[in-house]
């Protein structure tokens, strides 16, 4: 084995990398997606696009022309290496070899650990790309690519089923983000891209889906509140990985605090009125009309949501979650008083549809940051 190796080896560096792309032609990538000489082309093209977006927040201080470069060569030669004997013989050695026949023809080192590192993660144990941002381009343009192609031609994984390894590349995704800490790189920026230079219609909200589910998992696995990761992400609309984590702590924190464990039970207390009362001539929604309240404790609570509204939006516009749950952490009072000394079904149909509107407030509220009603007690 070890000869037939040096074989190859010797036999390989005879041609070029970069003239190896053209026999890319006659290697099939899928029947619907063309071949690996297509894919080279586009991962040439997205890598130099998603090269910003790779990058963290030195990266301003960094030659940009030069990572694009050096990010647009890499993916056109990432594949390059699947031409060769060795990788014939050696499938495992994909990318590996890549990097040695690149230092051998005199491409920039950059470039050479891009085409080795672009494979990576392989798994949620493996390394992630280092601190190369020609490798992190290429590598998300690698598992992009395939996400959005796969899934533009419907072959989504089904069960248990995963033929195309499309949940490897959404988790890769996920780590990459999450240990380079790239806040601000949104999925649907990727995807759009991506879409673009497939030059075919991709469902993009699928896919965004498909990776956060990846990242739901990830998460849980690490021992993380599986309740309080679905409940956030049951109501963000945000492609920002980075904030989506920051969300979840921020509620997990809250509700292991006092004011945030009473809220939970007052919050249950609403929705659970709510669904059997919406189920009878519902949905109560809309404005309540303070002219109709009638006891202090209603025309409390109704102030101190209305007040905590304003400044949730605010801080939620402004990415603030701790001070979002801290206001929301304030209306525990006026809701315990609420509960305490209000029917909310009571005789006076009017005073009851006001009550059951000032509850739906305080659900939807609640719910602009996360469903409470998916975190168990």
């Amino acid at each position: 084995r070890l000869s037939d190796a040096r074989h190859f080896y010797d036999l390989d560096r005879r041609v070029r990398l970069a003239s190896r792309v053209e026999a890319l032609k006659s290697v099939t990538f899928h029947a619907k997606l063309g071949t690996q000489y297509d894919r080279a082309q586009r991962l040439e093209r997205l890598a130099g696009l998603l090269l910003p977006m790779a990058k963290d927040i030195l990266a301003p201080e960094d030659p940009f022309d030069i990572d694009k470069g050096y990010a647009e060569r890499a993916g056109l030669l990432a594949k390059a290496d699947l031409t060769t004997g060795m990788v014939g013989e050696f499938p495992e050695l994909q990318g590996v070899m890549g990097y040695y026949y690149a230092l051998h023809d005199d491409e920039h080192n950059e470039i050479a650990l891009a085409i080795r590192d672009h494979y990576l993660p392989k798994s949620g144990s493996d390394q992630v790309p280092p601190m190369n941002y020609a490798a992190r381009a290429v590598a998300l343009a690698d598992k992009i690519d395939q996400l959005a192609g796969f899934f533009a031609i419907g072959e989504k994984p089904t069960g248990s089923g995963d033929p195309y390894a499309l949940r490897r590349a959404a988790l890769g995704i996920v780590r990459i983000i999450r240990i380079r800490d790239l806040t601000g790189l949104r999925l649907r920026g990727l995807l759009e891209v991506a879409a673009r230079e497939l030059g075919r219609l991709v469902p993009i909200e699928d896919v965004i889906v498909f990776i956060v589910e990846r990242f739901r998992v990830l998460l849980r696995n690490e021992g993380r509140r599986h309740d309080v990761l679905a409940g956030v992400f049951a109501v963000s609309a945000d492609d920002d990985i980075m904030l989506l984590m920051e969300r979840s702590h921020h509620v997990s924190a809250f509700l292991t605090s006092q004011n945030g464990a009473n809220l939970l039970v007052a919050y249950r207390r609403a929705v659970n009125i709510l669904r059997i009362e919406d189920k009878k001539d519902g949905p109560h929604a809309g404005e309540p009309d303070r002219s109709s309240f009638t006891q202090s404790e209603e025309r409390a609570l109704y102030e101190a949501l209305e007040a905590a509204r304003s400044d949730i939006e605010n801080a939620m516009a402004a990415k603030n979650f701790q001070s979002a749950m801290h206001t929301m952490a304030s209306l525990r009072a006026p809701m315990d008083a609420f509960f305490e000394n209000v029917t909310v079904n009571d005789p006076d149909p009017t005073l009851r549809r006001n009550r059951l509107r000032l509850l739906s407030r305080i659900r939807d509220t609640m719910n602009r940051f996360a469903d409470f009603s998916l975190i168990e007690g």
